[in-house]
């Protein structure tokens, strides 16, 4: 058997060319893995500034009453989850899914779609429908801002614009009624889209009406969607109630959760 000291002299040109492609090749994709007591995930580096991030890397459960909230009413059905982030949400949810439970997930930022991936890959799990997309009424492709006007990543925060920016990377745009199984029963759907929960509900209406699941919305200061016309005829009219707030998402039902929603 040969032994370490034999061994180093030839891993040193391999690690040596890997540093070189990682300092040339744009596509290496550059992240850590920190864990938490849910499992472990893989966190890019460009977003190690972002809270989510920072709290993953520093072995905590980012929004700890949301996940709270959905592992406890998300019973026997589906969750839709987006935007997946690097998949911060994915161990806690999965674990606590029914055996015929799945996770809908969506996440159209490249490099965290990728990262998001790669938590899967080394939790073993198997009950999520990872999408690269994001969320609109129908088959789309819009431009997406993924950094700031410095060059530094939004991470999670990354959001889809109608107007191409210099900074914007185009990415693919589904409608939740045309990914989900027909035959699956939805028990959740959680949108952390970054003020396009509009166009994300708009097409998963079909969704909603059959199954009357849980939505929970991180709504934006900005952002009046839930005080809106629209959201009023499409989403109150069909009985749902505002039910509380949990890290500042706003839980929508049609029963009653009074006593599961923190506020």
């Amino acid at each position: 058997m040969k032994t370490l000291t034999q061994l180093v002299p030839r891993l040193k040109p391999l690690f040596a060319r890997r540093a070189v492609r990682q300092q040339t090749d744009h596509d290496t994709l550059q992240c850590t893995v920190a864990y938490n007591r849910y499992g472990g995930y893989c966190v890019p580096l460009s977003s190690r500034h972002r809270p989510a991030a920072k709290k993953i890397l520093a072995n905590k459960v980012y929004e700890p009453l949301t996940l709270a909230f959905m592992r406890q009413n998300c019973g026997d059905g589906d969750v839709v989850h987006a935007g997946t982030y690097f998949g911060d949400f994915l161990p806690a949810l999965s674990s606590a899914l029914s055996p015929s439970g799945k996770i809908w997930a969506f996440e159209p930022n490249p490099e965290n779609h990728r990262c998001a991936r790669i938590t899967l890959e080394i939790n073993g799990i198997d009950n999520v429908w990872l999408t690269h997309a994001g969320l609109g009424a129908a088959p789309d492709e819009m431009p997406m801002q993924t950094v700031d006007a410095s060059g530094r990543a939004l991470g999670g925060a990354s959001r889809l614009t109608t107007e191409p920016q210099r900074e914007s990377t185009q990415v693919k745009i589904v409608a939740i009624d045309d990914v989900l199984d027909r035959d699956r029963r939805v028990s959740i759907i959680q949108l952390d889209v970054e003020g396009h929960e509009k166009e994300a509900l708009s097409g998963a209406l079909q969704t909603i009406k059959t199954h009357l699941p849980i939505i929970i919305l991180e709504v934006l200061p900005q952002s009046t969607l839930t005080e809106s016309d629209w959201f009023s005829s499409n989403i109150l009219a069909l009985g749902y109630v505002h039910v509380g707030n949990v890290h500042g998402n706003s839980i929508f039902s049609c029963d009653n959760h009074e006593n599961s929603a923190r506020s």
